[in-house]
């Protein structure tokens, strides 16, 4: 990430002030807190791609995970893909491990309208929104292998890392969703 695009280079544990921040992602603190969570939050400016989050990793102390929102041709199945930033996103290579022939990106409103995220800020902790199970969590099993993931609080202007056993173990469970582990080799 460029440096001008970071803000406030504090770590920050605790829930901010909600001058300058929406709803949304004042719902993620507030859930996070609820549930016993501790994170480490960073804010900067926005940034929609994984190579824009570049330096945001660094200094959270972690490798961000790129997250991708995909569904089927007929948009009746939806995912949400936990995959390392540095890996290439190769769509038959997923399609065979969860039978679901011909993924491609969500469109933006389907996005909008079960996780409550804008494009750019796509992040596992919209599935708090997701009451009715709209969208299956598939995560790459490289993730699942970090002691730390990071995660946008559902808006692109800042980052949290969190430990994964917390996602998996308390997060996942509170929001009523499982996850499907997959292998992603990412190559050509």
């Amino acid at each position: 990430m460029r440096n001008e695009l970071i803000r406030d280079a504090v770590l920050y544990e605790d829930i901010p002030g909600d001058g300058g921040r929406t709803e949304r992602e004042m719902e993620v603190y507030r859930m996070l807190k609820k549930l016993g969570i501790p994170y480490k939050r960073l804010s900067h400016g926005p940034v929609a791609t994984i190579e824009a989050c570049q330096g945001v990793d660094e200094l959270l102390g972690i490798h961000m995970c790129k997250n991708l929102f995909l569904c089927n041709t007929q948009r009746t199945a939806f995912y949400l893909l936990m995959m390392p930033g540095e890996k290439k996103f190769k769509t038959k290579e997923l399609s065979k491990q969860i039978d679901s022939p011909r993924l491609s990106f969500a469109p933006e409103e389907f996005m909008e309208e079960y996780l409550h995220i804008s494009p750019g800020a796509v992040s596992v902790m919209g599935l708090m929104n997701d009451k009715e199970n709209h969208v299956k969590l598939l995560i790459d099993e490289e993730v699942l292998q970090e002691e730390f993931l990071g995660c946008h609080p559902c808006v692109n202007t800042a980052s949290l890392r969190l430990a994964t056993k917390d996602l998996t173990e308390k997060f996942l469970p509170f929001v009523k969703h499982e996850y499907r582990v997959v292998r992603l080799e990412g190559t050509q």
